[in-house]
């Protein structure tokens, strides 16, 4: 997942803070605590203070305005703190070493997802159907691509509408789509058995592999470094805003992992700095069994990076494990 921005909003946000601390709210200076409970409560105040005079009671009313107008704020525009695609792509599986098709996909609405099939030779350990994280777009996952191949495993990745050159603009529901349609080319147009695909998702692709993985029976699920849901994330970065109302998207991880019909690996560092590891227990603790978590090393996005040798055996175990799991119980 990449950081959200700087938060950059009209310049009349420092005074609407300065305001309502001086109508009495707080927030802790560590940001784990904020006793912050909207303006209901500062209403009531209002109305319980008939000898306020006309400044502080303005002060309030001003404090109120100001909040509903950053929630408001919040509201339109926290599409742009969810996907951060970028068009350009940088590099291909070529520029390492590998075979890889072009492949257009079609979600069945009209639109059209870009995405590579890169094959190992021969039949292979498996397939795995890469979901990836909400920035940049699929070349800047050649890497993990490497990763998979040398473990033995042919991959799928796509981007999502809005990403690289598929066209469009992504949502909720587009990311949902675009990975049925790489489901559905997989086990459809190539031929994979479904007990042979490894869902794996990263950060964002997280709870989009996770939603796929309700109603089939894929091979395994993998969830690495991923959110137990957006509302929870928004909490956490806002918990002065009541987030929970005011959230459109919901990539609920934890309620879809609770549905699934494989076995699920959780993967998750200790180091994450951006989305802790709490979500990552949360995750595992609503995974149906057989399930595992793995803690992973490195900050959110350098599990490969730190991690090497050992993020390359822990992810082999895990893509073996689901597949192994899988198979015993048929």
């Amino acid at each position: 997942m990449t950081r959200p921005p700087r938060f950059r909003c009209p310049r009349w946000l420092p005074a609407a803070a300065l305001l309502l601390g001086l109508a009495g709210h707080s927030l802790a200076a560590d940001g784990d605590s904020v006793p912050l409970n909207g303006w209901p409560a500062a209403a009531m105040a209002a109305a319980a203070l008939p000898s306020v005079g006309r400044v502080a009671r303005g002060v309030l009313f001003i404090g109120l305005a100001a909040y509903a107008g950053l929630a408001a704020y919040l509201w339109l525009m926290q599409g742009r703190y969810v996907y951060y695609p970028t068009a350009e792509i940088e590099a291909t599986p070529a520029d390492i070493g590998l075979a890889y098709d072009e492949v257009w996909l079609d979600p069945g609405d009209g639109g059209r997802v870009h995405a590579w099939w890169v094959p190992v030779q021969g039949d292979g350990r498996g397939c795995v159907l890469f979901c990836h994280g909400n920035g940049g777009n699929l070349s800047h996952r050649v890497e993990m691509l490497g990763l998979f191949h040398r473990l033995g495993y042919s991959v799928l990745v796509f981007d999502y509408r809005g990403y690289g050159r598929s066209p469009g603009r992504p949502s909720e529901r587009n990311t949902y789509g675009d990975a049925t349609a790489a489901w559905e080319h997989l086990t459809g147009a190539r031929g994979h058995a479904p007990e042979r695909v490894v869902l794996f998702g990263r950060s964002l692709g997280g709870a989009v592999a996770a939603w796929l993985a309700q109603g089939r029976a894929a091979g395994g699920l993998i969830v690495e470094s991923a959110f137990t849901s957006i509302p929870d994330m928004g909490h956490e970065l806002y918990p002065y805003l009541p987030v929970r109302l005011l959230s459109r998207f919901s990539y609920n991880t934890r309620d879809c992992v609770a549905r699934a019909r494989c076995p699920v690996a959780v993967l998750h560092s200790p180091e994450d700095t951006m989305i802790g590891i709490r979500h990552g227990r949360a995750i595992f603790e609503a995974a149906p069994e057989p399930c595992r978590f793995i803690e992973i090393r490195g900050d959110h996005n350098e599990a490969l990076d730190v991690g090497g040798a050992d993020y390359e055996r822990q992810l082999g175990d895990a893509l073996a494990w689901c597949l192994a799991t899988s198979a015993s119980r048929r």
